[in-house]
Order: C-alpha cells, then structure tokens, then sequence
C-alpha cells in the first residue's frame, strides 16, 4: 500500500510565500491485476490558491510509504516506521536523517516499570509518542526531536546525541510546543512549563497552571449547549506570546468553532488569562502550534486559524477559521474525490522551487 501527502507548495524567487496543507494519503499507480505495475511513494503538493494544479515529489521510496509522518518542521517531515523506528526526511531532496533507536526506552520502562504502575498510571499507552516536535538547521543539518514517551517523561536528542534523554518532571505529557530554542510543555494536570533548550542541557526557565477543558475527549458531541472543547493546543506567536486555542465540533451546523486565550506573556499575571478576539497581522498553523506574518506577499490572511480536523468528523478535514469574523470556512478548491485521507496538516515548506 502506498503513501502520499498532498501539500500546497507554490514559490516566488525560491522563497515560500503561501500556506500549504499537507494531506497524508493513500494512493498508488499499481493495478491489483497486473504485477508488472509499479508503486509509486510520492508526495503531491497543492497550494489553495493555484485552483486545479497539483504538483509530484519524487519517489520516496517503500520504508515512507509504510511510514507514519508525526510532526513537520519546513519540508521536513518526522516519520515513525511499524517498528517505531523514527527518521526525518526531506520530502523534496530525499535527504533522510535516522534517529537514536527508542528500543532502550522501552527497556528501561519494563525494567523499573511494575505492572500495577503500568496499568494505574500509564494505562498501557507507553509506547505512544506523544505530541512530537522537531527543528532543523537547513545549512548545518543539526537538530533536535522532542516528543512525549507516553505518560512517563519528555525525551528529546540532538545532533551528536547517541541516545534519547530524559527531561525531568514532565510526566502525563499532553501538548508541546517548539520555537526558537525554547520548549513549551502542558501536561494533564494542566501544569504549564518553558524549558530553554539554547544551552547544552534544557533548563526549565518558568512554570504555572493552564487549565485545559477535559470534559471527555472521547465523546463525540458536548453534555449541553455549552462550550466544550474537543481539542486544546498551544501555539506561540512571532513574539513569544503563548496562546491556548480551543476547539469545539457544533453538532447542528456540522463545524468548528474556536475560541482563543493568551495564556502567557511579559505583561500577563502570572494567574491571569485573557481571551482574545483578534491576532493582528500574524495567522496560525495550528497544527504545528505556531503564528506566521500575515500579508498580501505571503498569502496568509490575517487573524486566521488554518487547521485541519483532527477526529475526522467530516471527509474534508481541511479549514480556515476566522478569528475576527468568527467564521469557519472548508477547504474545497480541489476535487478531493480521488483522496482517502489518513491526516492531515496546514505547513510552509522550505525556500524550493517547483516546476
């Protein structure tokens, strides 16, 4: 079975000036009655402005087909094999990286783990990675992967580490945010955490509570009318502002509604939050937790949440919320009719030129 990720990817003088869904997919060339036929493991990319035009990657080879992609940072995806092996690929050049194997994670865990722990604590999802985030220097190819091992700890690995580590005191890892050196953690105890990630060794720089609506994720619809959130994730902005988005599906118009709060910045109290109506002249990726500048150059309309539907409730998962008009507005510019999406994610490449 083949792999492929739709992407909006259009470029101007090899700088990327519009947003781009990534949609994971599975599609393929070969014919079930003919063995001759190949399999073709590419990515398609798809910008929402260029109506009808889709764009090929090259072959990305079977182990991507088979693999799950977890996190994007420009055009390089982070990707988990069935064997939770990770790596990170480049989805233009093919340049792969391999990751520190995970398999003495595991091991420590069984080993110092009992079975009454296992079951009241971690409740059998400690293999899971959790909220995984990463970044890459394009020139130097360092790096840094982040993720949450299952309910245990945070780990994370650098360029010229040979294993994962452990950060200390962020158990029941809920969400993570990456950006600009910085590591923003929320658990499900609703404890807030920045880590600086600028040293050798992270160091936790500020900590409080943000409360995170946790009526019952699992529950499709709300008890009432009242506001639930089905999703929450942190996203920090261009200047550091961190901000809690809210997420609820409304049953009788078949959407989603958002709602925004800043939750941290240099003028807020501490024991302070804020909803917001507006964010000015910057847009969020909410699936990768971070803003972008807004302008007419880049494509991006301001006060704008892109996002994807993360418990596919509807078979076109891809959208645009309004802040300031409070609208939500389904991405249908192309026919999706031909797609099976697996998932899928609003990001910006990395400076390529596509012909």
């Amino acid at each position: 079975m083949t792999t492929a990720m739709a992407i909006g990817a259009p470029y101007k003088n090899d700088l990327c000036i519009r947003q781009c869904p990534l949609v994971e997919d599975n599609t393929t060339t070969n014919n079930n009655n003919n063995k001759n036929d190949s399999h073709h493991y590419s990515c398609t990319l798809y910008n929402p402005d260029e109506k009808d035009k889709l764009y090929k990657t090259q072959d990305l080879g079977v182990e991507f087909g088979k693999s799950v992609c977890k996190a994007i940072y420009g055009s390089w995806l982070l990707m988990k094999d069935p064997l939770n092996k990770l790596y990170i690929v480049n989805i233009f050049t093919n340049e792969r990286i391999n990751l520190n194997p995970v398999e003495l994670l595991w091991k420590d865990y069984e080993f110092n783990t009992t079975s009454r722990q296992k079951k009241m604590i971690y409740g059998g999802r400690m293999k899971s990675v959790r909220s995984p985030v990463f970044w890459i220097d394009e020139k130097t190819k360092d790096y840094v992967v982040i993720w949450g091992f299952g309910m245990c700890c945070v780990v994370y690995s650098k360029t010229k580490d040979t294993s994962w580590n452990k950060i200390p005191k962020t158990s029941f890892c809920f969400n993570i945010v990456y950006r600009d050196h910085k590591l923003y953690f929320l658990n499900f105890h609703d404890e807030f955490k920045i880590f600086d990630f600028s040293g050798e060794v992270p160091q936790q720089t500020f900590e409080w509570m943000v409360y995170v609506d946790k009526w019952n994720w699992h529950l499709r619809h709300p008890p009432d009318n009242s506001w639930h959130s089905n999703v929450t994730t942190l996203v920090v902005t261009l200047t550091g502002k961190v901000l809690k988005v809210e997420r609820m599906w409304v049953v009788t118009s078949r959407t989603w509604s958002l709602r925004v709060f800043e939750v941290y910045s240099s003028d807020l109290q501490k024991n302070k939050q804020r909803q917001i109506h507006s964010l000015g002249d910057e847009s969020i990726l909410l699936d990768q937790g971070i803003t972008v500048l807004a302008n007419d150059t880049d494509g991006f309309v301001r006060s704008t949440i892109y996002f994807s539907d993360p418990l596919f409730y509807v078979r076109n998962h891809m959208f645009t919320f309004n802040l300031e008009t409070q609208k939500t507005e389904p991405l249908h510019t192309f026919d999706i009719s031909s797609f099976q999406f697996s998932s899928a994610q609003w990001f910006v490449p990395s400076s390529f030129t596509l012909t």
